[in-house]
């Protein structure tokens, strides 16, 4: 039987780039996001091998229907992508609280309720699967200017490692996975900023124009990785490093802060 992906933000960007590349892998693929007409219309482009849900995942009654719906229609899960993330920039004082609330829910509650939706039926079926939680290189790097983003990511750094080491403790069968892009091209980064940030979101809109992957070229590395069993998945090493060595040196040297987007 042909195994099955479900994947949250699925209705462009990387979601939509791992759905595609899934179903061109041969596994039937249960695509959700809370813009049910877009994510309908890439599950159509994908055919029959694809479903759309329409699925708020800071709602657990939401992701509760959305693991019931894919259990329905295919009788198992063998892959989650907790995928769906939002980003804001701006100074962390001019960000509006319902701002900073909505990346609170997306980033951290959105993986929560994913995890309390799915693991219950992954432990009963009893069988290998793996989850695939979606952080990103700014999970490892903080950077000004994009505080709700990188806050909520290092969360879901730390909320990943906590669950693979759950999983562990009680000697499951599901594998875990953190998953940290770096520039992809989405509409993730699209919204200007409030107040005196606008320059910043412009280049960094720039830049990830200029250097960002297509969720299509960026899916097979990361189900490659999946095929292989990594936990670390991080296709473009490249954005991460030599940021990320030289902030765990400052660390240990107890330097102030030198932030890598900013750095000469």
């Amino acid at each position: 039987m042909s195994q099955v992906a479900v994947i949250t933000g699925a209705a462009g960007g990387i979601g939509a780039g791992l759905a595609r590349e899934a179903a061109r892998r041969g596994m039937q693929v249960v695509l959700a996001d809370r813009d049910a007409a877009a994510v309908q219309a890439v599950a159509d482009e994908i055919g029959t091998a694809a479903m759309a849900v329409a699925c708020d995942v800071t709602e657990p009654a939401s992701c509760e229907a959305l693991a019931h719906a894919a259990y329905a229609a295919h009788g198992q899960v063998d892959l989650l992508f907790n995928n769906a993330g939002v980003l804001s920039t701006g100074f962390i004082w001019e960000i509006s609280p319902e701002t900073w609330q909505r990346s609170l829910d997306v980033n951290i509650g959105g993986i929560v309720n994913g995890i309390r939706a799915f693991v219950p039926r992954l432990l009963a079926a009893d069988r290998p699967a793996r989850i695939v939680n979606t952080a990103s290189v700014g999970g490892f790097l903080p950077s000004p200017l994009m505080a709700p983003y990188t806050s909520t990511k290092f969360a879901a750094v730390a909320l990943t490692e906590s669950l693979a080491g759950e999983l562990k403790l009680i000697k499951s069968k599901i594998e875990v996975s953190l998953l940290a892009p770096g520039p992809v091209k989405s509409g993730i980064f699209r919204e200007p900023p409030p107040g005196s940030a606008a320059q910043f979101h412009k280049l960094m809109t720039d830049l990830l124009d200029q250097n960002g992957l297509t969720g299509d070229e960026f899916a097979p590395l990361v189900l490659d990785a999946v095929e292989r069993g990594e936990y670390w998945i991080i296709p473009q090493p490249e954005a991460l490093e030599p940021g990320f060595s030289n902030r765990n040196a400052g660390i240990v040297a107890r330097r102030q802060p030198q932030f890598y987007l900013t750095e000469e």
